[in-house]
């Protein structure tokens, strides 16, 4: 198998490429010089369009993304297209409930898509959603007695393998799904349903706010205009001083719709 390794000048740079040459593969190595100021800079993880160009390019089978520090990971099929934490927590969670192995619910987070819930559902797999970061995940699973969860960026905990976040070892779960059932990267995402989706981001300046009447009225606009097969989320980041707003569901004009008048309250409240 061929595979391109992205490694984002972090942590993993010397042990994914050495780990997969060691297993067989034939290895195309990316961001794999850090010099203590490229970690992560448009590559990895964060920025897979470098991996997915590579990938079509060199007529890879996988793409490997992990980000700077090792524990995120993002896949890509040999057509580019990218399998973000949901889908690969899909495929680690059916194929472990057909091993046996999948023990409690498997654990998402506020913003994992709609997709995944009513994918895992359609196979008889409770789901629970848990605040956004891997630590309430790993909270949530230890509380429900759970081994598998994650979120859609990439940070998947497989408790019955690591107590932390691994992207390689992530990773090599998938590659050895994709040679159990002797099948590509793509054809393991095909359960995985389609579900449009818009993120945003709206600059807080600590004026916003959600409590806001004008806010409150655009939120439950957009809940009308997604109805039941979509939804809406509105948080303030843990990491900006931003609002994030998720809106998904089967309508791509809808859902964007529904998120621009979020936004749009939200910057004039």
């Amino acid at each position: 198998v061929k595979i391109v390794v992205d490694c984002a000048h972090g942590a993993s740079y010397r042990v994914a490429p050495s780990t997969l040459t060691a297993l067989g593969a034939e290895l195309v190595p990316l961001g794999c010089s850090p010099n203590g100021r490229n970690i992560n800079d448009r590559c990895g993880a964060t920025d897979p369009d470098l991996l997915r160009r590579t990938v079509k390019a060199v007529e890879a089978d996988v793409g490997i993304a992990l980000d700077g520090d090792g524990d995120r990971v993002i896949m890509v099929d040999s057509a580019g297209a990218t399998l973000n934490g949901d889908t690969l927590l899909l495929v680690l969670a059916l194929a472990r409930k057909e091993a046996g192995r999948l023990a409690g619910p498997v654990v998402g987070t506020q913003i994992s898509s709609m997709a995944l819930e009513r994918a895992l559902q359609a196979e008889g797999i409770a789901f629970c959603r848990a605040e956004v970061g891997d630590r309430q995940v790993v909270a949530m699973l230890r509380e429900k007695g759970g081994v598998l969860g994650g979120e859609s960026s990439g940070h998947i905990l497989c408790l019955d393998k690591a107590t932390t976040g691994d992207g390689l070892l992530v990773a090599l779960e998938v590659l050895a799904v994709m040679q159990a059932r002797s099948c590509s990267l793509a054809e393991l995402a095909e359960d995985m349903p389609h579900m449009e989706q818009a993120n945003l981001s709206v600059p807080s300046n600590g004026d916003g706010n959600l409590g806001d009447p004008a806010v409150e009225k655009a939120l439950r606009a957009a809940r009308r205009l997604l109805g039941d097969e979509g939804r809406i989320v509105v948080r303030p980041s843990g990491t900006e001083p931003v609002f994030r707003i998720m809106a998904e569901g089967p309508d791509r004009t809808r859902v964007h719709r529904a998120a621009e008048g979020v936004a749009q309250a939200l910057r004039a409240s």
